[in-house]
């Protein structure tokens, strides 16, 4: 009874997603995604809902089949083998552990703009665009901040993220009213096509991706990555999924819509979209507005959204790397749960090291953003794959979310991750894929100690992922001017390569499917899982 009383229940589970959900994207995504591509990026997080929308819609059946820690990080495994598995994990990893500094680097910037004379000294924090010497301290500060607020336990981090994220909801909300209360010019929309996508099509769908749009949605795994801390998972992992999605684009699709009307006309016809250029965009913009009470509010939650996204996703890494130590690829040490506290301490520990170092690689929140949006799809490519295998080759399974669309969604969602990757532009799609060829050695040590357990069979069934990963950067290389390629394949028909090609390795990934191991230690974790009518 105390186990069951320590678990997480909707309502917390639904605030705890909403506040990885709503963190540094609400406040320069809007900006980003008006900048490249004008009025018409209302229609970018529109498209970047239904892309986030249609994966979470495999992963609601997986997660609710398997109710696990760090589920996110097993389901390929469970139907491909040891290396498919390794692969989405590693990729799925390294989106998380760069959403830890991500969103330290955000609240450091607009702490960087304080207006206020007592807060002079973090203006020192960024030099121009970059960080400085104390600005890199600075964030190195948050991480160890964000780290400790999970370290002792999941009911304070819990408690902690109920309280904030209701403020994260409140002040977006209240922005969208007085905004639009003040400085309302719908004309900004345009009168026809042309004003409407002054640069095009194209650039709707690069802002889905450069903008951080899909790195906006991504937080939707908290929930999966918690199955086995849920109370009722049952029907709690798909609740708080729909939920908190749903809450979280109407705020962002209001806040684009509010940030495009709010700016005065002259100022566009001076400037032009690309010319708007905030350093806290949605304070900057109430300052234009003559809002002065309201900009120090949201410089207050320009501090506080980044930090309670970054608490978040500690958990929520935290438990990805402890999956990845189950899975037999890591040191066991970095997966050790603590006996009183339920949590993997040393996953934290070195989760906050390398969050330190990703800052110093990649020290700006649009080359974090890039990296996070494209390593995250990557990772997903391998839910609709793992969904649909199951369907086919495990039928028996207790199901207690059966996806009834999920025949059609499947294929869907795997043809717009691969688009949403391509948007990404080149080079990242190949530094990306590098960043994952780089824990393979990892994967071989281990297999290596282990006597290659059916390693030869893991890596056919993973072959065409590894295929596909060549398919996709040789296509971002070659592909239209527009999303920086060399034109050979102009656009849009670059689109029609990239769906075509993503149909035919769904299709192979599905046929490799097999059932070793790992499926049957899943099968019996299945058998634990309680159906509706059964209640």
């Amino acid at each position: 009874m105390n186990v069951e009383k320590k678990k997480i229940g909707l309502f917390q589970l639904v605030m705890l997603s909403l506040g990885a959900l709503i963190g540094s994207g609400w406040l320069f995504g809007s900006w980003e995604a008006a900048r490249i591509a004008g009025p018409a990026a209302i229609l970018s997080w529109i498209i970047g809902g239904i892309v986030i929308g249609t994966i979470a819609y495999n992963y609601i059946e997986l997660g609710t089949m398997f109710p696990q820690s760090g589920g996110m990080s097993k389901y390929a495994q469970i139907t491909h083998g040891s290396l498919l598995g390794f692969i989405a994990a590693w990729a799925n990893w390294v989106s998380l552990i760069a959403l830890i500094p991500i969103e330290s680097i955000a609240a450091v910037q607009y702490m960087s703009t304080w207006p206020w004379e007592w807060a002079s000294w973090t203006h020192e924090f960024f030099h121009g665009t970059g960080l400085t010497t104390t600005g890199f301290a600075a964030v190195f500060i948050f991480i160890i901040i964000f780290t400790l607020l999970n370290y002792w336990s999941v009911g304070l981090l819990t408690k902690f993220t109920s309280f904030i994220s209701i403020f994260k909801i409140g002040i977006p909300l209240l922005v969208i009213i007085l905004f639009t209360m003040t400085s309302f010019h719908p004309a900004n929309y345009g009168r026809n096509l042309g004003e409407f996508m002054p640069y095009g099509s194209a650039p709707i769908f690069a802002a889905t991706t450069v903008a951080g749009i899909i790195f906006s949605f991504n937080a939707f795994q908290t929930v999966i990555n918690m199955g086995s801390e849920i109370k009722n998972p049952e029907k709690n992992i798909s609740r708080g999924i729909i939920i908190s999605l749903v809450i979280a684009g109407l705020i962002y699709i209001a806040l684009q819509s509010t940030f495009i009307t709010s700016i005065d006309p002259t100022f566009i016809a001076q400037h032009g979209w690309h010319g708007i250029t905030f350093n806290s965009p949605f304070a900057d913009l109430a300052i234009m507005l003559g809002i002065y009470w309201l900009s120090v509010l949201l410089y207050m939650d320009a501090f506080i959204s980044p930090f309670g996204t970054g608490v978040s996703f500690v958990a929520t890494a935290s438990r990805t790397l402890a999956a990845m130590v189950s899975n037999n690829h890591m040191p066991k040490f970095v997966g050790k749960i603590n006996q009183k506290y339920g949590i993997p301490r040393m996953a934290m520990v070195l989760n906050a090291a390398l969050s330190m170092l990703l800052v110093v690689v990649f020290p700006s929140w649009s080359a974090l953003a890039s990296v996070i949006s494209t390593s995250t799809l990557i990772a997903y490519l391998t839910g609709p794959v793992s969904a649909m295998s199951l369907r086919q080759d495990a039928k028996k399974l207790r199901r207690p979310f059966t996806g009834r669309w999920l025949p059609i969604v499947a294929p869907l969602s795997f043809v717009l991750a691969s688009l949403a990757t391509y948007w990404a532009m080149w080079p990242t799609t190949l530094e990306v894929i590098l960043v994952i060829v780089l824990g393979l050695p990892f994967y071989f040590y281990y297999e290596w100690k282990l006597g290659f357990p059916n390693t030869k069979k893991a890596f056919m069934s993973s072959l065409w992922m590894l295929t596909y990963l060549i398919f996709i950067s040789v296509v971002s290389y070659i592909g239209s001017t527009e999303f920086n390629g060399l034109n050979w394949i102009h656009y849009p028909w670059d689109f029609l390569v990239v769906i075509i090609g993503s149909i035919g390795f769904y299709i192979w990934g599905k046929q490799t499917a097999f059932k070793g191991r790992y499926f049957r230690e899943a099968k019996d974790l299945n058998k634990t899982v309680v159906l509706p009518e059964e209640e």
